[in-house]
């Protein structure tokens, strides 16, 4: 295991900059994911730190060498790709010792470590097919094993799940969190599926256009999120936000309907904002989590219905947006049919409506 530290790391393509003075510590044995839409360094970032891209500007550490000068091999990482990157000629085996081969190792050295690579991730049974006669599932696999066998100081992975379908993208998150509490390397993965990095991160860095916007822990950029970017990126259904005026201690939306701001939190009368709430607080009466001491209620006819089995995903519309809420122990509902909703003011937040931060600090 090695740490890993970016100090303001740049990556410029001629005059075009996608990478802007990124810092971040990563610690050893940790689990850190980077996420964010395409095109916001991430990948990029993950690359730099493989030394399959020059970086421009900065240092990138691991351990306590600097290597921003040496080559990949040198760097003591192993890197998991989207396309898997396998051999299609050689067996499972051979795929898998194929790196310790050229490193000149002994062929009992190589065997033990295949057949530990092999055990780790079941891979025993399919040491002697070929990758066209395995799943994609079964490929994923087989490449992380090629990145155990060498027994690296980091684990890099480069959106490894995108190629596989929902039900193998569920498994596989499975098979990397148990692959990482068995390991225990350091480990840098990127994807762009806000799911991924909850369920997998111990901590997860969100960039967005080359610059990193918060790093916390799932918990802690879900329930705080510093600004809308973050809020709408992480959560599935994304944050809903209300544009609003601040008038003595509510936020006044568009129709008219006013919504009491968060306990504790103090805003300037005439200030425009964004009251954010996430779906899984604001519910329908009867149907709802039980009710916190600050709760808030609004009358909303509901447009659309998605029932999700002991839950139904709910639209409705207020002051001409358009939201999501959360019914649990559900019932049928009719399109149009006004439900009365209770807001649960203490896990909403209030956003700037010019820089989108979060005034809830």
């Amino acid at each position: 295991m090695a740490q890993v530290q970016l100090k303001n790391v740049v990556k410029k393509y001629g005059a075009l900059g996608v990478v802007h003075g990124v810092n971040l510590d990563i610690a050893e044995g940790e689990f850190v994911v980077l996420v964010g839409p395409s095109g916001c360094g991430k990948s990029t970032t993950l690359r730099m730190v493989a030394g399959l891209e020059d970086i421009t500007g900065g240092d990138i550490v691991i351990g306590d060498r600097v290597v921003n000068d040496l080559p990949p091999r040198e760097r003591n990482l192993a890197m998991v790709f989207q396309n898997y990157a396998l051999y299609p000629h050689m067996t499972v085996r051979e795929n898998l010792g194929f790196s310790l081969k050229i490193a000149k190792k002994s062929q009992p050295e190589i065997d033990r470590a295949v057949d530990e690579a092999a055990n780790i991730l079941s891979l025993t049974p399919l040491l002697d097919r070929k990758p066209g006669a395995l799943s994609g599932g079964q490929r994923q696999r087989v490449a992380m094993g090629r990145a155990i066998v060498r027994q690296p100081e980091v684990f890099l992975f480069d959106e490894p799940l995108s190629n596989l379908d929902a039900k193998l993208r569920t498994q596989m998150r499975v098979e990397i969190k148990k692959l990482h509490q068995r390991v225990g390397s350091t480990v840098i993965y990127v994807t762009h599926d806000q799911i991924e990095a909850m369920t997998l991160a111990d901590r997860i860095v969100i960039m967005r256009d080359g610059h990193i916007v918060q790093v916390g822990t799932p918990l802690q950029v879900f329930e705080n999120p510093v600004n809308t970017f973050v809020a709408t990126f992480i959560g599935s259904p994304p944050m809903n936000l209300l544009d609003g005026t601040v008038q003595a201690g509510q936020v006044v939306l568009a129709d008219g309907t006013t919504i009491p701001l968060p306990p504790g939190l103090h805003i300037a009368d005439g200030r425009r904002v964004q009251f954010g709430v996430r779906a899984d607080n604001i519910m329908p009466e009867g149907h709802a989590l039980p009710p916190t001491a600050h709760m808030a209620f609004v009358d909303m006819a509901v447009t659309l219905t998605e029932p999700l089995g002991t839950e139904t995903l709910l639209y409705a519309t207020l002051a001409g947006t358009e939201i999501q809420a959360k019914m649990l122990n559900p019932r049928p509902v009719s399109p149009g049919e006004t439900m009365r909703f209770g807001v649960a003011l203490d896990k909403c937040h209030i956003f700037d409506a010019d820089t989108g931060l979060n005034l809830r600090g």
